[in-house]
């Protein structure tokens, strides 16, 4: 099975929906990985301001951060290599890579909201 790990720069969140104004791009890519997860695929992001024990330990990301400093982000990795750097995957990339329709990737997350008027 395939394994790709996405190394994201340090934000507060992975979705693109959080500050002033919505990154369509982070919301594509949110909505991509959530589907492969749902379906069991392997595949893993991580931000440099939550995970930096991530990029520490990986030698690639360690390599392309001690080379091109943190501006080199996002970097993808599928089994280990390098498959992007500076840029997401695109829909079709992350198709490929587990051999799924590209347009099943675009799988909305589902919020269900209770709201009770009633209480006080």
């Amino acid at each position: 099975m395939v394994k790709v790990e996405i190394f994201d720069p340090a934000m507060c969140c992975s979705t693109g929906v959080c500050g002033p104004g919505i990154d369509p791009e982070l919301s594509r890519v949110a909505n991509a990985v959530y589907s492969l997860e749902k379906r069991g695929f392997d595949i893993s992001r991580y931000n440099l301001a939550n995970d930096p024990g991530a990029f520490a330990d990986h030698e690639v990301i360690n390599r392309i951060l001690h080379d091109e400093g943190p501006d080199a982000l996002p970097v993808t990795l599928v089994d280990g290599k390098q498959a992007a750097v500076g840029k997401y995957p695109s829909n079709e990339e992350f198709a490929q890579w587990f051999e799924v329709p590209a347009e099943e990737l675009n799988e909305k997350r589902k919020v269900r909201l209770t709201l009770d008027i009633n209480k006080k």
